[in-house]
């Protein structure tokens, strides 16, 4: 919903009723994953996509009377459905999609969520898109410290106030599944959570030509990227100008302080490419002991050799050794810095969707693998 919520704070803004439809879990190839929203304006424009075109003109149609007063409803398309030709979701994959009318009388929190969202405040969107028709459309909004709104009854809210808290610290977007009455081990009553997360950040040590390029990859996939060396004279601005910051201080000093300001978090990549011992073994000693989601250091084979001697006499455990992707990347066969940041950016890829790095044609099966999204159900 993020990329269409402009458009929509407008016409809530104004007053205006619009139907939504919003991806809720996705099976097999399906082209956009869980939290791709469309909207139908007041006035029919459509806003957004949940198929890349595969199914937009029955969502639209979905949606279209919905806005106009029909009751909100979880739809799926696919290769499942007699009609799954005729709307073209020719792909083979699966789609839920849920869609609702919002407004300021159906949804009066929505400013809150985009107010939240506009200012890089962690929030989720729970909304009921299955259960008793009084549930069905309710929203609940959860930040750390309180919420918005309500699913209908307190005991509901209160079980899954937890759970989305539990998936927003992970930036995660899932479906829950719950008793009509918020029995934890109850089924019934489905809330989907789209969690609003800032961007994850990528942290780069060693302001060389490859950090350059590794910079620019990273901004390329969304991350908030930070480059920092401790000499002045290299880790400048106009030499990372697509970085987010660039910082003077001792690698491991730097992340030192942003662990223990509470700055990374699950979701967090970092990637030393100093290749220098009294640089990259200190800030991996910090790094292996985070809770990151990658660590990667550069390096020649004989200099991966040394360094993990030098990790092992540092304390570093053989578990944490096993997190430390080195040398750096896949084996891509790469040589220059952008190549070089191609193969690194397809390591944390694969490493975060559990992709096997092979060639797509010498593979069978399922091509997306979206553990979080395609979750019905805990």
């Amino acid at each position: 919903m993020r990329d269409v919520m402009a458009d929509l704070l407008r016409w809530w803004r104004a007053g205006e009723a619009v139907g939504v439809g919003t991806v809720t879990g996705t099976f097999r190839s399906a082209p956009r994953p869980a939290g791709a929203s469309m909207l139908v304006g007041p006035d029919g424009t459509a806003v957004g996509s949940v198929s890349g075109g595969c199914v937009e003109g029955a969502v639209y149609e979905l949606a279209s009377g919905i806005r106009d007063g029909a009751e909100p409803r979880l739809q799926r398309y696919g290769v499942s459905d007699d009609d799954a030709f005729s709307v073209g979701l020719t792909c083979g994959g699966i789609i839920d999609v849920f869609a609702e009318r919002i407004a300021p009388d159906s949804f009066p929190e929505f400013g809150e969520l985009a107010a939240a969202v506009d200012a890089g405040d962690p929030v989720a969107l729970a909304t009921v898109v299955a259960g008793r028709p009084g549930q069905v459309g309710r929203h609940l909004l959860v930040w750390d410290d309180r919420t918005s709104g309500g699913l209908g009854a307190d005991r509901i809210d209160d079980a899954v106030r937890d759970d989305v808290r539990g998936l927003l610290a992970h930036g995660s977007t899932a479906t829950l599944t719950y008793g009509l009455d918020g029995q934890r081990r109850g089924e019934g009553l489905q809330i989907f959570v789209a969690s609003f997360a800032p961007a994850p950040r990528m942290l780069v040590f060693g302001a060389i030509d490859f950090a350059a390029a590794v910079a620019r990859m990273g901004t390329f996939l969304g991350y908030r990227v930070t480059v920092c060396d401790a000499r002045p004279v290299f880790a400048t601005s106009r030499r990372f100008p697509e970085a987010d910051e660039v910082i003077v201080d001792w690698p491991h000093r730097y992340l030192r302080a942003q662990i223990d300001a509470g700055a990374l978090d699950v979701r967090t990549v970092i990637c030393v490419l100093t290749h220098d011992p009294k640089f990259d073994v200190p800030v991996l000693v910090e790094a292996l002991a985070a809770d990151v989601a990658y660590v990667g250091a550069m390096g020649s084979r004989s200099t991966h050799t040394d360094r993990l001697d030098r990790l092992r006499e540092a304390g570093i455990t053989p578990e944490q050794l096993d997190r430390l992707s080195s040398p750096i990347g896949l084996d891509l066969g790469a040589r220059t810095p952008e190549e070089t940041a191609v193969s690194i950016a397809a390591e944390i890829i694969a490493q975060r969707w559990r992709g096997g790095g092979r060639p797509l044609s010498a593979t069978t099966g399922a091509i997306h693998r979206e553990p979080i999204a395609e979750q019905i159900g805990r």
